[in-house]
């Protein structure tokens, strides 16, 4: 399995970020602008990749305050895990993001760059929108 990670501390108490990531239907603000075609849920949603996949995805795990774990609900082009782990420090909220994802050699060499670069676009893109709040 490789791992893309990528984390971020936020001035918010635990509850309001845990809130916001155990909620599908906030995730599409997270997403890069090659997503296309979002529908979503609390539970799941499903997305097109700009000429390259459609995903559905579903929130397999919440422990509140602490993780939330996301799996494919549909059968995707390789094995494929995010997981989002928070923990409070003083007065703001460390996060863990985390995608796991099983890929062959030459998956690893196409898929490795976007996939890190996928990580780092949503912890940002998060720092970005609960700072805003």
């Amino acid at each position: 399995m490789n791992t893309f990670t990528s984390t971020i501390s936020i001035n918010k108490p635990l509850t309001e970020v845990y809130d916001f990531l155990a909620d599908f239907n906030n995730h599409r603000q997270l997403m890069p602008d090659n997503i296309q075609e979002w529908t979503s849920t609390r539970d799941e949603a499903r997305f097109s990749i700009q000429n390259m996949a459609k995903l559905a995805l579903k929130i397999e795990e919440r422990v509140p305050n602490q993780m939330v774990r996301i799996i494919p609900a549909e059968k995707p082009p390789f094995d494929l895990e995010l997981k989002w782990s928070l923990s409070f420090n003083n007065d703001h909220t460390d996060i863990l993001f985390t995608i796991g994802a099983e890929l062959s050699m030459m998956m690893k060499m196409l898929a490795s760059g976007p996939l890190q670069k996928l990580a780092d676009h949503e912890t940002q893109s998060l720092f970005n929108i609960l700072n805003k709040a």
